[in-house]
C-alpha cells in the first residue's frame, strides 16, 4: 500500500472516530473548546506516532523471534502507557496550562482505543516500519481534525439558538452523527 493511501485511508476513510467509533470519550469530552481540542489532538498524535515506531520495533524484534506474540496486547499497552505518562511529564514541566486543560483525558490516552487499534491493525496489516509511522501520524491527525471540527462546530452551538430539549448532550450527540454519516461517505472512496 502507497504511503499516499496510508495518510488519505487513515484521515478521512478509515477515520478512527467518525467510521471506526473508536476514541469516542475524548473525542465528546475534549471537543468543548477549540484550545483543549488542538492540544489533546497533538497529544494524541505524538502518542500515536511513537507507538506506532515503538510497537513495531518490539513487535518485530522481541515478540516474534521469541515466539511470543501472544502477549502482544500485554506488550503494547504498557508501551503506550509509559509514553503517555512521558508526555504528562513534559505537559506539566513545558505547558501547565495545557496539562491543566487535557484533565483526565490525558492520562486516558492510555486507554484510548485508537492508540491501541493503531498499534494492532499496523502489524495486522503488515505494514512495514515508515508505513506503520505514517498511518499511526495519519491516525492522530485524522482524529485531531474531527476533534477540531467537533469544538468549532460546538464553540458555533453555544451562541445558536438551540432549542432547550436539544441544548448540551443531545445537539453534541446529533452533531457527531451526522459527522460520522459525512465522513462514511468517503467509505466508498477506492485508493490505491
Amino acid at each position: 500500500m502507497s504511503l499516499f493511501a496510508i495518510l488519505v485511508s487513515a484521515l478521512v476513510v478509515n477515520n478512527f472516530v467518525l467510521t471506526q467509533f473508536l476514541g469516542i470519550c475524548p473525542f465528546i469530552g475534549v471537543s468543548r473548546h477549540l484550545e483543549s481540542a488542538a492540544g489533546m489532538g497533538a497529544a494524541v498524535t505524538f502518542v500515536l506516532a511513537l507507538s506506532s515506531l515503538v510497537t513495531w520495533l518490539i513487535q518485530y524484534y522481541i515478540l516474534v523471534p521469541l515466539q511470543i506474540t501472544y502477549l502482544q496486547t500485554v506488550f503494547f499497552i504498557l508501551i503506550i502507557a509509559a509514553l503517555v505518562q512521558l508526555l504528562e511529564m513534559g505537559l506539566r514541566k513545558f505547558s501547565p496550562p495545557l496539562q491543566k486543560a487535557l484533565g483526565v483525558y490525558l492520562p486516558l490516552i492510555t486507554t484510548n482505543c485508537i492508540v491501541l487499534g493503531a498499534a494492532i491493525l499496523n502489524i495486522n496489516k503488515n505494514y512495514d516500519l515508515l508505513q506503520s509511522v505514517v498511518h499511526g501520524v495519519c491516525a492522530g491527525l485524522g482524529f485531531a481534525l474531527v476533534l477540531l471540527a467537533m469544538a468549532g462546530i460546538r464553540e458555533r452551538l453555544e451562541k445558536s439558538p438551540v432549542p432547550k430539549r436539544f441544548q448540551g448532550v443531545p445537539i453534541t450527540f446529533i452533531t457527531a452523527a451526522l459527522m460520522s454519516i459525512a465522513f462514511l461517505g468517503f467509505s466508498g472512496l477506492q485508493v490505491s
